[in-house]
């Protein structure tokens, strides 16, 4: 039987370790797909590879012309971004050919437009890699759990991020000194905003939440929040309520309409995910049979990324003779089933918070704070008494409040801090019991 011919566009981390593993592996891999697979062409504006690796692979300057050779049966595209990933893929949709990604901000942006073209050609979009590196959690959303009603989603899937909370946690180092460590590392990006902002993990979440509940990609509609903010003293007031401070990207449907958010939350401290440290991902489930579950694994990496590059691969070798229409949807669901369920707006959202204020060091402060909460319909949880540092006039207010609407909390906000005796806007971080 002819091997299957992969075109493999972009030759950097995640594209050499495919090739490596497709190479390494080449006799387990043809084993478990039922013929032999080979990367006959490659396109990449820099090489770093041995040649020898190169030896069989027909090197190709214009990725375009690759997409273009008629040997090629599945597209791997793995250079990134949206220009000129998004036009490289639909040419391939458009040629008949299967393709397979670890583009999580094209699926994000662009998936709606991209399944619909992979449906109308009767071809394969794989993306598996492009939530969570290692750990194969779209394959578990959509087909293990697919018995389930997905009730919420809790994942830290953005390594970056996790590294450097780890570290203001373990270390009592602050933000800046944490990321350029993590810059040095090779654990951030020159430009780290897609992480600590919270871009990053929210591509991954606008997908996830499609596969989830059924709905069509909304990268727009996904609230972000970054981890800048955050200082060692949260961190340890975290600790002494009992919690530790994650970027938690979540997702969870309810009566009306469903939540998409990245921020960094407060979980508790016996939660599976709060002891998920460093650089790597974790993702907790409640399914309505199941229960929860917890996929833990290496989020970034060449290798762990390639073998979920590489298990779509073989998925899709699978399935080449397969009916187009009887396939595993792309996003979980049948095209023509997809619901029209609402976002909610970060305004309608319930949770609890942590709250950190500055306040003059004297009487009535404290009274006339809880004095505004209470007005606004917020019960405190838990408080910590701070006594002021030494020749300071000014005290840390820390609380937790019970789950209250955020347009409340915000409210409640701006009065407090436009009172004279509070000296700064304070930090506010949302609480998560994941229970």
């Amino acid at each position: 039987m002819r091997p299957i011919h992969i075109g493999l566009l972009g030759l950097g981390t995640v594209g050499g370790g495919t090739l490596a593993v497709l190479q390494r592996n080449a006799v387990e891999i043809a084993r478990r797909a039922g013929r032999e697979i080979v990367v006959s062409h490659a396109s990449s504006r820099s090489l770093r590879m041995a040649p020898e690796a190169l030896a069989r692979v027909a090197m190709m300057d214009d990725p375009f012309q690759l997409v273009a050779q008629p040997e090629v049966d599945i597209v791997v595209e793995l250079i990134g971004g949206c220009t000129p990933a998004r036009e490289l893929v639909l040419q391939a949709i458009a040629q008949g050919k299967h393709v397979v990604t670890a583009n999580k901000a094209l699926i994000a942006l662009h998936g709606n437009e991209i399944f619909a073209a992979a449906q109308q050609y009767g071809v394969t979009v794989a993306f598996e890699a492009a939530v969570a590196g290692g750990i194969p959690i779209i394959k578990a959303v959509r087909e293990g759990l697919a018995a389930n009603h997905i009730e919420w989603i809790a994942g830290i899937i953005n390594g970056t991020s996790n590294f450097i909370l780890t570290e203001m946690r373990d270390q009592g180092r602050d933000f800046t000194d944490v990321l350029q460590e993590a810059q040095t590392l090779g654990y951030a990006e020159a430009d780290p905003t897609f992480d600590v902002e919270g871009v990053d993990a929210a591509h991954k979440l606008t997908i996830l939440a499609a596969l989830a509940f059924g709905i069509p990609l909304q990268f727009s509609a996904c609230y972000t929040e970054g981890i800048g903010q955050i200082q060692p003293q949260d961190v340890e007031n975290a600790a002494r309520l009992g919690y530790r401070i994650k970027q938690l990207a979540f997702t969870r449907k309810t009566e009306q309409g469903i939540e998409l958010r990245v921020h960094p939350t407060l979980i508790p401290a016996k939660c599976l995910l709060a002891s998920v440290d460093g650089v790597m991902n974790a993702v907790l489930i409640q399914g309505d049979m199941v229960g929860q579950t917890l996929l833990y694994g290496p989020g970034a990496g060449a290798l762990p990324t390639a073998s979920s590059v590489v298990a779509d691969i073989i998925e899709v070798a699978r399935t080449l003779t397969t009916d187009p229409h009887n396939r595993v949807p792309h996003l979980a669901f049948q095209p023509g089933e997809l619901a029209a369920t609402p976002l909610l707006p970060m305004t309608e959202v319930t949770t609890a918070y942590y709250l950190r204020l500055t306040a003059q060091n004297k009487p009535g402060v404290l009274a006339a704070v809880t004095t505004i909460l209470a007005e606004a319909g917020i019960s405190i949880a838990a408080m910590l008494q701070q006594q002021p540092e030494s020749g300071s006039y000014q005290v840390p207010l820390v609380m937790l409040t019970h789950p209250v609407q955020e347009q409340q909390m915000n409210a409640a906000l701006a009065r407090i801090t436009s009172l004279p005796d509070i000296a700064d806007e304070g930090v506010r971080l949302r609480v998560e019991s994941l229970d």
